[in-house]
């Protein structure tokens, strides 16, 4: 099987949330997205061009979560709900390919949010193209830590700026290290039996992309 990204405009993405990962069940325990960071990438180059949104989740935040991203409730008492940032978000993605770390957390918080608007708004997968850099790393590296920390380490990328982890910081050391990582390589080849050893649940390909589902 191939992966082959042939997307001139990429958007790579981090979010953080008022719950950590528990595994695919986290959305339905009713944990919101607090932050959305992006930045934009076309023909592998940062243009500059990015999206920011700090976001009223309307509950509190657990105290594990504020350990790791620092956000507190009075941080996002007065920012905007969902419903009031989702056009303009959508609008930002929408036919680009999203880069993420483990994309399967922020994609099924994205839809969680998504399915919550009313009127109901789209699957990201209907506007977006998604590439997991988990799964790349896992291919160049395997039985090697693969997470963010561990790469900025591997491939030399500077996370002096970073006391807690930030969506928008986040997605800037991603597409550092994405790029770096790829180092203008387009095309994966993974077997079968290599993309079904990655992670967790079922994997599908959406537009030649794997998403972790």
């Amino acid at each position: 099987m191939n992966i082959i990204s042939n997307a001139s405009r990429q958007v790579i993405l981090d979010t953080e949330t008022t719950g950590m990962n528990q595994g695919s069940g986290a959305i339905y325990l009713g944990h919101r997205i607090i932050e959305i960071g992006c930045v934009e990438v076309v023909n592998r180059r940062l243009t500059g061009r990015y999206y920011h949104q700090y976001i009223n989740p309307g509950q509190a935040i657990d105290p594990e979560a504020i350990a790791v991203h620092g956000i507190t409730d009075e941080r996002v008492a007065n920012e905007p709900r969902f419903q009031q940032i989702s056009q303009a978000f959508i609008d930002f993605i929408d036919g680009a390919e999203i880069v993420a770390h483990n994309a399967s957390f922020d994609v099924n918080f994205m839809d969680h949010e998504f399915s919550l608007l009313q009127p109901r708004g789209p699957k990201t997968a209907d506007i977006c193209s998604i590439l997991d850099t988990l799964v790349i790393a896992k291919y160049l590296h395997p039985g090697q830590k693969n997470n963010l920390d561990a790469l900025c380490k591997r491939y030399g990328v500077d996370t002096s700026r970073r006391e807690y982890h930030g969506a928008l910081l986040d997605a800037e050391i991603l597409a550092d290290v994405y790029l770096i990582m790829t180092g203008g390589q387009t095309k994966f080849n993974l077997s079968n039996e290599e993309v079904g050893q990655e992670g967790a649940g079922s994997n599908v390909l959406i537009r030649n992309h794997l998403i972790l589902k």
